[in-house]
């Protein structure tokens, strides 16, 4: 069993994503708002503490917020995911995209499949 942490840069995917796992049978999603580092540093430059750092936000235009996902998985379930995850978000390779990524469940209580 795995837990699935991905974070959506591109919260206008959460509807098809969260409508693809429910078509492949998967659920059990929490879905969390969140801001990456970079924008919080952003926000803190916007106080005057960097200049230079507020003229890259501002020519960058960072999102305002992505959605942290969070789900467990059977093994067999992550290729589902990741395949659902590059149909809807598209490569997440390039730049703020989003990242996927699993880590092992050592236990877990409540779990319904």
């Amino acid at each position: 069993m795995k837990l699935m942490v991905y974070v959506m840069n591109d919260v206008r995917h959460l509807d098809p994503f969260l409508h693809r796992l429910k078509e492949s049978g998967i659920k059990g999603a929490t879905i969390l708002d969140s801001s990456g580092m970079g924008r919080k540093l952003a926000e803190n430059d916007d106080l005057g503490f960097d200049l230079f750092g507020s003229l890259r936000s501002f020519l960058d235009n960072p999102r305002a917020a992505s959605k942290l996902i969070l789900m467990a998985l059977e093994d067999e379930q992550v290729d589902v995911v990741a395949k659902i995850i590059d149909g809807v978000a598209g490569d997440l390779s390039k730049p703020n995209s989003g990242i996927f990524f699993t880590v092992p469940i050592e236990f877990i209580k409540g779990y319904k499949k």
